[in-house]
C-alpha cells in the first residue's frame, strides 16, 4: 500500500471520529464490473454482519453499483472493511 493510501486512511479515521459517534451505522458506496462472481464476492465480504446490501446495474449494464448499510463498531472498523474490499476484488471502485 502506497503512503497516500495510509494518509487517505488516516483523514479519513480522523473524519469518521469527529463526525459520529461510535458505535454507528456507517454506508459504503461501490461500483464493481457487472461480474456476478466479484458481486457476489464483495457481498460475501459483508456476510453475517446485518448488512442491508442494494446493487444497481449501470444502463449499459457494464458496471452495477452495491451499497451496503451496516452499524460498526468504530472508524478503524470502516477502514479495514475497505481495504479488504480493495484486497480482494480486482476493479472496484470505493466512493
Amino acid at each position: 500500500m502506497h503512503k497516500n493510501s495510509e494518509e487517505f486512511y488516516s483523514n479519513l479515521r480522523q473524519k469518521l471520529s469527529k463526525t459520529s459517534d461510535w458505535p454507528s451505522a456507517y454506508l459504503y458506496k461501490f461500483i464493481i464490473p457487472s461480474d456476478a462472481s466479484k458481486i457476489k464476492k464483495l457481498v460475501g465480504l459483508f456476510d453475517n454482519m446485518g448488512a442491508v446490501i442494494k446493487t444497481k446495474e449501470s444502463s449499459k449494464g457494464k458496471y452495477t453499483s452495491v451499497s451496503i448499510h451496516l452499524t460498526l463498531k468504530n472508524p478503524d472498523q470502516v477502514i479495514e472493511k475497505y481495504k479488504e474490499v480493495g484486497d480482494q476484488i480486482e476493479g472496484v471502485i470505493s466512493l
